[in-house]
């Protein structure tokens, strides 16, 4: 018996535990499945930020800063002549004025120059059907016979005559010429001629033993792809006119012209008077329907008209210093043949990137125009203009007004379709009162009157380096500001 009061029981306490009361699988680390600390990520990100803001600070910056020196170049390039020799700069009126102000005449060297042909080109094509043919000095002018005609005297005669690509003869009958050329006089080649210049390789015929003359076609100048703001035109696409380029100074756009060649452009004489004369400024931009700045070919020459002067003779000659590529956006519109025989009313193209409207302001598209041809009469009349149209001159447009080229324009060419399918080369814009003016037509440089001029400046130029050449430099005194005549007269810059 256990006294009272007494408790006995066989529980023992509770021993302390350290085990979990809901114990839970134990993770098992392993290598390579650490999770990164977040802040280590944010760290990262911020970093990149950082470096993408500064890089992107950095070439805004140098964009600025490039613009800014591009912009700077042409404003001093507009205003002063770099003399790289004596490292200094003189005021753009300076250069090409006669006188060295630079160390050796740097200044003095790439110039317009002046060219007066002298002689007869001694190579033609004439009329609408293209006849071969070549000059003496005692004959005159005689028509090819295409007795013993070759391939090699088609390729050899039409180097001679410029751009040559794809050239091609074809025999016409001596009964198919105009009246005036079928009794002569005639020449043929001679045997073993094939790479002689033709008016050397032939020998004076009575008449052609198989009665046919030579008829050539030199390249596939002219051709276009699918078939005006010249005041009063519409919007032209280049593909269309792929002979069109704007010549531009310092990074503006002063004149049209047109491609004749690769390498040679057709112009005005008066788009380089004043300061206009140094040729490193010029760039012939070609290829482009909305006018731009880049890409533009660099010129070596500029020879304008030795003759030019009161608007007559209005003629240059700009050649590029490396070939242009041919494709669908640059093409050479055709010279025409000699006597291409045009009657008043034939419709012809002018195109450019000329004012909209008198005193307007300089189309950024590419315009073109329908216009007919005026009769010399007719625009030599004292209504018109009188005494101051020279056969170096034609016009064309309407005497009501409406359609014309425009300050801007000046330069650029006026063409025809002729009946074989190819554009060529009629006018070039020179001069008018006003645009679109009543009773004041444009006036364009003659392009039939001046071809022995342009043949002889691409035959004499071809082969011959820059600042080589006997053509004499443009003086203060040769140049003619026809912008700044009185009477109203004035080109169309």
């Amino acid at each position: 018996m256990y006294p009272c009061g007494s408790l006995q029981t066989d529980s023992q306490l509770p021993i302390e535990s350290a085990q979990p009361l809901n114990p839970r699988k134990q993770q098992v680390l392993r290598p390579g499945r650490h999770r990164q600390p977040m802040t280590a990520s944010r760290n990262t990100t911020s970093k990149r930020r950082r470096v993408l803001l500064t890089v992107l600070t950095v070439i805004v910056v140098l964009g600025i800063l490039v613009t800014a020196g591009y912009f700077i170049k042409q404003l001093i390039d507009s205003k002063y002549f770099f003399c790289k020799r004596s490292f200094k700069f003189i005021p753009l009126d300076k250069a090409c004025d006669g006188t060295s102000d630079c160390t050796d005449g740097e200044d003095e060297v790439t110039c317009v120059s002046s060219f007066i042909a002298n002689s007869t080109f001694p190579v033609r094509l004439v009329t609408q059907s293209n006849v071969l043919q070549v000059y003496n000095q005692g004959a005159g002018w005689r028509s090819v016979c295409s007795d013993d005609w070759t391939e090699k005297h088609t390729v050899t005669t039409c180097k001679q005559l410029g751009y040559t690509n794809e050239p091609l003869s074809r025999r016409l009958s001596v009964q198919a010429l105009v009246s005036s050329m079928r009794t002569g006089p005639f020449t043929a080649v001679r045997s073993g001629t094939q790479s002689t210049p033709i008016q050397t390789a032939t020998i004076d015929r009575k008449d052609c033993k198989n009665g046919h003359v030579i008829s050539l076609i030199c390249s596939d100048c002219g051709q276009v792809g699918s078939q005006d703001r010249i005041v009063g035109g519409v919007d032209a696409v280049i593909e269309d006119w792929p002979w069109q380029v704007s010549l531009q100074q310092s990074g503006g756009h002063t004149c049209g012209g047109s491609l004749v060649s690769p390498r040679w452009v057709v112009s005005a004489a008066h788009c380089f008077t004043g300061s206009k004369k140094e040729v490193s400024r010029w760039r012939v931009v070609s290829g482009k329907t909305y006018m731009g700045t880049l890409g533009g070919s660099y010129v070596d020459r500029i020879v304008l008209n030795g003759k030019y002067g009161n608007n007559d003779y209005d003629i240059a000659m700009i050649r590029l210093s490396s070939p242009v590529n041919i494709g669908d956006t640059r093409r050479p519109v055709c010279l025409p043949p000699k006597d291409l025989g045009l009657t008043a009313g034939v419709g012809l193209v002018v195109t450019g990137w000329g004012y909209l409207e008198e005193k307007g302001r300089v189309s950024s598209s590419l315009q073109k125009a329908g216009i007919p041809l005026i009769s010399s009469d007719k625009c030599s009349s004292p209504s018109v203009y009188g005494s101051a149209i020279t056969p170096r001159m034609l016009c064309a447009g309407f005497l009501e007004g409406k359609v014309d080229a425009c300050q801007g324009d000046s330069g650029g060419p006026l063409v025809y379709m002729s009946p074989s399918g190819s554009w060529q080369l009629v006018g070039v814009v020179s001069w008018g009162v006003g645009c679109a003016r009543e009773g004041r037509p444009g006036v364009y440089s003659n392009v039939d009157m001046l071809l022995n001029w342009i043949h002889t400046v691409m035959e004499v130029m071809r082969d011959r380096a820059p600042n080589k050449t006997n053509t004499k430099t443009i003086k203060p005194h040769d140049w003619h500001d026809i912008s700044q005549n009185k009477d109203g007269w004035g080109g169309r810059f």
